[in-house]
C-alpha cells in the first residue's frame, strides 16, 4: 500500500476544503441533542439520519412508546435524541432520545424555577411520602411530599390522578436531577388574596356567632367561621378556670360565640376568646361556700369523670372518684348526659391557681357511715350473696347500696374455707357478723363463722403434754391428718412427728379409721394454734417410764428383771 505524505498539492487541498465545508453544514458535538429523521423503521428499532455522522444511530423502538411518541414512528419524522458517543469501540455511533427529552425538560423546569413561574403536570401515582408528578410538556417526573398536596388534610386523592393541574417548583436539586413541587402553595396563593379581603371584615371586639369546633392541638383549638375563615381560641382563652386540653371542654362539631382579641393583617390571622364573653367568675368566688350543695351543668363527659359548669366561664371537674359511695368504677357517662343539671358540693377553692372542685357523692348520705350506726362491729345479720370470685364472697345487708367483703377463711373454722365456698351461689342467704368497719377506706369485712359456736373451745381445758384420742382420716407424704374424738376439726400430724425412731416415722404403719392416741405439743388458744405428736407421748411414756423403774442403761432394774422374784414371794403368800 502507498501513503501519500504530501498534502500540498492541489487535488488534496480540494478535497480538505470540500471536507470541511461539508461538516461545517452540522455541528456534531458527543453530550449535545441532535435531531435524526426517521430513515427506517424495523420490528425492534428506529434508523435515524444526522447529516455529518458516518453511520445511522439506533433507537430502540421500546424506548419511544414508553415516552409517548408511537405516533412519530415512521419514515420522514424528526426525533431529538442525546448524542453520547460518536463512535464506540464497534464503530457504532450511539444516541439516547429519553435522555434528550429529560435534559430538555430540565432546562424548562430550571427556567420555571428561576421565574418562579407555576408549571402544568398531572400526578401519576402514589409513592413513600406522597406521590409523582409528571410534566406535562417534557414527561420529566417529579415528587409531591404528601404535605404540600392540600391545604387540609385528605383521606382520599383518586379524584386528583391523572388531571391536568398547576403545580409550583419548590426545591431543584440540579447535582442529583431531582425536583420537587407543591399543589398546596398554588391553592394557599388564590386562598391568600381572599383571606386577606375576608379578615379585613374583622376587628377587635367583634362577636362571632355560632362557629364550628374544627380541632384540637395542645395550645388550642380551631373554629371554622362560616366556612371561609378558621381563628384559634388559645387554651388561656377558653375558660377562667384552669384546662389542660381543648378536648376537656369541647367536642367536634359543637358551635360556640366567639370575641375577636387580635387580629394580625401580615400573618392573615384572627384569635379569638370564649371566656371573654362573660365576667370573670373568680373576682366574685367568695360567693360560693364549701361544703355546701349547688346546682352544675354537664358540659363534656369523659372516661375519668365530666366537666360542670357552675356558671357560664366557671367550668370544673366532677372526678369518676366523686361520684358515688357504692359504685366502685363509677361511669359518667352511665350516669348524666351533657345539658343535665347534677347536685354537687364545692370541696375546695384555691383563687390562686384558679381551681374549684366538687363531689356529687357527697350529697347523698355516706351509706358506711349509715352501716355504722345500723349495723355496728359485732352485729350479727342477714345477708345475700351478690357476687363470688376464687377467695371470697360479696354480700349485700338488708336493701344499703354497698357489699360487704366474707372472705373464704370466715366461712368456716374448718380448714378448708375455699371447698366451703364452692357451696354459694349468687342469691343465696347467709347469716354473717360484722367484723371490721373502715369507714374512710369504704370497706367492711363480715365473717360467717363467727356466728356459730366455736369448736375451738374443746381445747379450753385441755394442756400441753395431755393425751387425746384421735381418728385416722387420711395419710399423704406431709403426714397423717387426724380429728380429735368429740370435736369436728382436724390436723395434720406431720411425719417427722409419728414417732420417735426415724424408721418408724411411716405413714404406712396407718390406716384411715384408726383411733390411737398422740399428745398435744403445741396449743395457743389466742392464735387458735395447736400441734399434735405421737412421738411426744413415746418420749413421755418412756420418761415415766425411766422414773418408775430405773435408769436405761442398766437393765437389772426393769420390770421383767425381778419377776422371778415376785414369783417366789407370791408362792411363799400362797402357802
Amino acid at each position: 500500500m502507498e501513503i501519500y505524505k504530501d498534502l500540498s498539492n492541489p487535488a488534496s487541498k480540494e478535497f480538505e476544503q470540500l471536507l470541511n465545508s461539508q461538516l461545517s453544514k452540522t455541528n456534531i458535538e458527543e453530550g449535545k441533542i441532535i435531531e435524526g429523521k426517521i430513515n427506517k423503521v424495523t420490528e425492534k428499532f428506529v434508523f435515524l439520519f444526522v447529516e455529518g455522522l458516518k453511520s445511522e444511530p439506533v433507537v430502540d423502538i421500546n424506548e419511544l412508546k414508553s415516552m409517548g411518541l408511537s405516533e412519530k414512528i415512521k419514515v420522514g419524522e424528526k426525533i431529538p435524541v442525546l448524542l453520547e458517543r460518536i463512535e464506540d469501540k464497534n464503530g457504532d455511533v450511539i444516541v439516547s432520545a429519553s435522555k434528550a427529552q429529560k435534559i430538555k425538560g430540565w432546562d424548562k423546569l430550571v427556567e420555571a424555577y428561576e421565574k418562579k413561574e407555576p408549571i402544568m403536570g398531572k400526578i401519576t401515582s402514589k409513592c413513600k411520602g406522597g406521590c409523582i408528578v409528571e410534566h406535562i410538556e417534557t414527561g420529566s417526573l417529579m415528587f409531591l411530599p404528601g404535605s404540600q398536596i392540600s391545604d387540609k388534610p385528605l383521606k382520599d386523592i383518586s379524584h386528583l390522578m391523572n388531571e391536568p393541574q398547576k403545580f409550583a417548583l419548590i426545591k431543584l436539586d440540579k447535582i442529583r436531577g431531582n425536583a420537587c413541587v407543591s399543589r398546596r402553595e398554588i391553592i394557599s396563593s388564590f386562598k391568600k388574596e381572599d383571606k386577606a379581603k375576608i379578615i379585613e371584615k374583622y376587628k377587635v371586639g367583634d362577636i362571632i356567632k355560632s362557629a364550628e369546633v374544627k380541632g384540637y392541638s395542645n395550645f388550642g383549638c380551631f373554629f371554622n367561621v362560616n366556612n371561609e375563615l378558621d381563628v384559634l381560641v388559645h387554651l388561656q382563652e377558653i375558660s377562667y378556670s384552669r384546662v389542660n386540653h381543648p378536648d376537656e371542654v369541647f367536642n367536634i362539631g359543637e358551635k360556640h360565640d366567639l370575641k375577636v382579641i387580635s387580629v394580625d393583617k401580615e400573618k392573615l390571622q384572627v384569635g379569638c376568646s370564649v371566656k371573654q364573653l362573660s365576667p370573670d367568675p373568680f373576682e366574685h368566688i367568695e360567693n360560693y361556700e364549701l361544703n355546701k350543695v349547688y346546682k352544675a351543668k354537664v358540659v363534656k363527659i369523659m372516661d375519668f369523670g365530666a366537666f360542670c359548669e357552675l356558671e357560664p366561664g366557671l367550668t370544673t371537674l366532677l372526678h369518676s372518684s366523686e361520684l358515688s359511695w357504692s359504685k366502685k368504677n363509677a361511669s359518667a357517662k352511665k350516669m348524666f348526659k351533657v345539658g343535665d343539671e347534677i347536685n354537687c358540693v364545692i370541696t375546695e377553692i384555691n383563687k390562686e391557681k384558679r381551681r374549684v372542685a366538687i363531689s356529687h357523692k357527697l350529697t347523698e348520705e355516706n351509706p358506711f357511715e349509715l352501716f355504722e350506726k345500723k349495723f355496728p362491729v359485732g352485729t350479727i345479720v342477714d345477708a345475700e350473696v351478690v357476687n363470688k370470685n376464687e377467695y371470697s364472697l360479696f354480700v349485700k345487708i338488708e336493701n344499703l347500696q354497698i357489699d360487704a367483703f366474707l372472705h373464704c377463711n370466715d366461712l368456716t373454722y374448718q380448714n378448708n374455707g375455699e371447698q366451703e365456698l364452692a357451696k354459694f351461689k349468687k342469691g343465696d342467704k347467709i347469716k354473717v357478723k360484722v367484723l371490721e368497719i373502715k369507714v374512710s377506706e369504704q370497706k367492711i369485712r363480715v365473717g360467717h363463722k363467727q356466728t356459730q359456736a366455736d369448736p375451738f373451745d374443746w381445747f379450753k381445758d385441755k394442756k400441753i403434754n395431755q393425751t387425746i384420742t384421735v381418728k385416722i382420716i387420711s395419710t399423704d407424704s406431709k403426714g397423717l391428718l387426724v380429728k380429735p374424738e368429740g370435736l369436728d376439726l382436724s390436723f395434720i400430724i406431720k411425719k417427722s412427728q409419728i414417732a420417735v425412731n426415724t424408721s418408724d416415722q411411716r405413714q404406712s404403719r396407718f390406716t384411715e379409721g384408726d383411733r390411737i392416741d398422740c399428745a398435744i405439743s403445741e396449743l395457743d388458744l389466742d392464735k387458735r394454734k395447736v400441734s399434735l405428736s405421737i412421738k411426744l407421748l413415746e418420749e413421755i411414756e418412756k420418761k415415766e417410764a425411766l422414773e418408775k423403774y430405773g435408769s436405761e442403761g442398766s437393765g437389772k432394774n426393769l420390770p421383767f428383771s425381778s419377776l422371778s422374784e415376785d414369783l417366789k414371794k407370791k408362792d411363799k403368800e400362797k402357802k
